[in-house]
């Protein structure tokens, strides 16, 4: 591909370091905005809520973190090492939580466990209590309650990265220990858990990214972080740049974390001394040992999976009438529309972007290709801050031209519509579209592009008439991972819609809200079924058929 290095390649160079400078944008829109801002607060900040924002955020993050760490961790071990019933279904079921967004397994377990829920009115039946003050029962809207809920929806994350990593060994090492005398606790302790350890922290810098980025659970359960921060300051204080000085903290935070879960990836080497290794043979777990593993899986599952459906099921069933209630069908049109034109877009940019990159392998756009995917980790209440106010400014300097101009005022057009949502989504979801194209590219023979340019194709016919087809299943696949994401993204579409602007995401919130779980309960049930789908796609690719095994 010497020729498409040059002139045309720069051409497609070039315009990938134009959409790595737009999916960039947001981000150093808040870090100018911070540092420069019409209304310094940072001292009132840091006199009086920065501190508890800051405080509470990094423990809800470690605490996530922590927990999935070792839900994740844990199971993987046990159904990678041993045999006991029900494991070969279980390790399917286990990464069914992806699918649940956190809010939506907060609303459930506040309702499962709350004073009116079944579980205290069957303890108040069975006890004889008559009220609260008869006995005692754990805070259910707290940050250990939020810890839960959020380590229940990300340990997948964990169980995922810790599997591979020990599939990945030779059973010789296992072998080893158990001849020097070590099993049980002690494998795990003493070889288990060192080879995987760079996974594990990977696995857990990612659930720390994303409880940091959480606004539903924490809103739902009144614990104040640094996101709700930025709705308070920015939607309740009206300052915009006291909004964007706690997103600048987010960022840090964020940052720190990623360089934690980089760090995790970098060091996950596992050096074997076979070209194919042999598999490990199970051990088979009898009696209660093997029904106490089977708990310990089903456990973390039934929590996040199996009691929001079974919650959010029987409203379901126990208020049809949800079904049909006004707004539900725009609500699922503006996801679609919103979920899909962004997805599209996403795709499309990062194609773009990668193959520029591969074009002509200059220096500066492969260096910018990772720092777009700060993207993903920045949660979307910061990016709502670092696209909103930029764009309304360019919405009406437009705005008054065309009135200039027409002598019509179009009002606002970029802000006014889905149009700033889209973007949001595009920039928080394009690491997802860059990763899955930039390893289809990957498997592609050099051999092939070089036949096509042989045969008179140029940069554009390259792409289009062998990549594309080539790649048809992982464009297919970043389309359907990009689109899930967006259906369930809340902070970013709850700050940029317009005004009565409803998708599933901020109608389940904002009903379950009202303590409406009835009408909440049919968006829900949509926004866990696209989640279903990816999560079969992410299975069938990690796990391969179920059954297997």
């Amino acid at each position: 591909m010497q020729d498409l290095r040059h002139g045309a390649g720069l051409a497609w160079s070039a315009g990938a370091l134009v959409i790595a400078a737009l999916v960039l944008a947001p981000v150093i829109a808040v870090a100018v905005m911070a540092l420069n801002p019409t209304d310094n607060i940072w001292p009132h900040l840091i006199s009086t809520t920065l501190p508890r924002y800051f405080s509470n955020t990094v423990m809800l993050a470690a605490g996530t973190g922590a927990l999935a760490a070792a839900t994740g961790a844990g199971a993987a071990w046990l159904v990678t090492m041993f045999q006991f019933p029900g494991r070969r279904a279980l390790e399917w079921l286990l990464l069914l939580p992806l699918a649940v967004p956190a809010y939506i397994g907060a609303y459930a377990m506040a309702d499962f466990l709350d004073y009116s829920g079944p579980v205290q009115t069957w303890l108040r039946a069975v006890m004889g209590w008559e009220s609260a003050r008869d006995y005692w029962f754990p805070d259910i809207r707290s940050l250990e309650a939020a810890v839960t809920v959020l380590a229940a929806s990300l340990y997948p994350y964990v169980y995922l990265l810790a599997r591979a990593a020990w599939l990945e060994q030779s059973a010789s090492a296992y072998e080893a220990a158990r001849a020097l005398g070590t099993g049980g606790w002690g494998l795990f302790r003493r070889v288990g858990l060192p080879l995987a350890r760079p996974a594990i922290v990977a696995g857990a810098a990612i659930a720390m990214m994303e409880a940091v980025a959480d606004y539903g659970v924490v809103s739902y359960f009144g614990v104040q972080t640094l996101n709700t921060g930025i709705f308070t300051t920015w939607l309740e204080g009206q300052n915009a740049g006291g909004a964007a000085q706690i997103a600048l903290v987010i960022l840090a935070l964020v940052a720190a974390l990623m360089l934690m879960e980089r760090a995790g990836r970098r060091s996950a080497r596992y050096h074997q001394s076979a070209r194919h290794p042999r598999p490990v043979t199970r051990t088979r777990l009898r009696g209660w040992q093997g029904w106490l593993a089977t708990l310990a899986c089903v456990l973390p599952f039934a929590v996040g999976f199996v009691l929001p459906v079974a919650v959010i099921g029987q409203y379901a069933l126990a208020y049809p009438q949800g079904w049909f209630g006004p707004g539900l069908g725009r609500a699922l049109i503006h996801t679609l529309t919103l979920g899909g034109g962004a997805a599209v877009v996403t795709v499309l940019a990062a194609m773009f972007m990668v193959y520029g990159v591969r074009l002509t392998g200059l220096r500066l756009p492969r260096l910018m290709l990772p720092v777009t995917t700060i993207g993903y980790a920045a949660p979307g209440a910061v990016l709502a801050v670092g696209i909103l106010f930029p764009l309304a400014a360019l919405d009406h300097r437009l705005a008054d031209l065309v009135l200039r101009v027409t002598g019509h005022d179009p009002g606002l057009v970029l802000t006014g519509t889905g149009f700033a949502i889209v973007v949001a989504y595009v920039v928080r979801f394009f690491a997802l579209g860059q990763g899955a194209l930039d390893a289809a590219f990957t498997r592609v023979p050099p051999s092939l592009p070089m036949a096509a340019q042989s045969l008179g194709r140029d940069a554009g016919g390259v792409l289009r008439d062998l990549y594309v087809p080539l790649m048809k299943g992982s464009v297919a696949s970043a389309l359907l991972l990009v689109f899930v994401d967006c259906s369930k993204e809340l902070p970013a579409t709850l700050l940029l819609r317009p005004f009565n602007y409803e998708t599933l995401a901020t109608r389940v919130h904002e009903k379950a809200s009202l303590e409406d779980l009835g009408n909440a309960a049919p968006a829900a049930l949509l926004v866990m079924g696209v989640g279903l789908v990816a999560v079969a796609l992410l299975a069938r690719t990690n796990l391969g058929r179920p059954g297997r095994g």
